[in-house]
This record gives structure tokens, C-alpha cells and sequence, in this order.
């Protein structure tokens, strides 16, 4: 299974398609195997949801996301934790032992980039 979590500077990046990338653990029987991080590819519209499936990534972990791109992931078989907040390796931990929840919540104002995870 693999995991990307949008990433700013090791952390859990408010809005994922503003993000400076994607930390990608390989998981396999509850344990991270490997890390990766991928520099994102630039923020253009259903690109990301694409770009990520492409990766083979099951779950995308965010801050924040818009409406479009959560049910863009789902279309893509991607399941989606949004309202998440952290350092990404603290993150993954609590994924990894079903401690991971997500909040539902959707990004509608862009002005405000950074501060979607509320």
C-alpha cells in the first residue's frame, strides 16, 4: 500500500494542492517499508488525483482539499484523509495503527492558501 501525505517542509501541508510535495511511504503487514518524497508537478486543475494514481498511492493525506479534487481521488479508487495535521512521519505512525481520522472538511476559499485544515 502506499500512502502520500501533501508535505510542506516535513509536515502535513495545509492544502495539498498548494503543497511543496508528496512524502510517499511504502507500507506492507502495518510496518513503512520506504520513503520517498516527490517535488508536486505543479497545481492545474484534476491533475494531482491523476499524477498520484499514476504513482500507485492509495490514500492521500491533507490538510485541506477542495470538493473537485476529493471526489477527483475517489474516482481514482484513492481514499482521502482531509483535516490532518502534523509532521508527516508522526502522521503515518497513527495511520499505521488506525489512529488516523479524518475530518470530512472542504477547502472552498483559495485566497487564503495555507490555511484550508480547519
Amino acid at each position: 500500500m502506499k500512502i502520500a501525505i501533501a508535505t510542506q517542509e516535513k509536515y502535513v501541508s495545509g492544502h495539498f494542492g498548494h503543497c511543496e510535495g508528496f512524502t510517499i511511504y511504502d507500507l506492507e503487514e502495518g510496518k513503512s517499508l520506504k520513503k520517498d518524497f516527490i517535488p508536486s508537478p505543479g497545481h492545474k486543475p484534476g491533475f494531482l488525483p491523476v499524477f498520484l494514481k499514476e504513482k500507485d498511492v492509495n490514500v492521500i493525506i491533507a490538510g485541506g482539499m477542495g470538493e473537485t479534487a476529493q471526489d477527483l481521488f475517489k474516482e481514482n479508487n484513492i481514499e482521502v484523509f482531509v483535516g490532518v495535521q502534523g509532521l508527516c512521519d508522526d502522521v503515518i505512525q497513527k495511520f499505521i495503527k488506525g489512529e488516523l481520522k479524518s475530518t470530512g472538511s472542504v477547502c472552498t476559499e483559495h485566497a487564503h492558501e495555507g490555511h484550508c485544515n480547519d
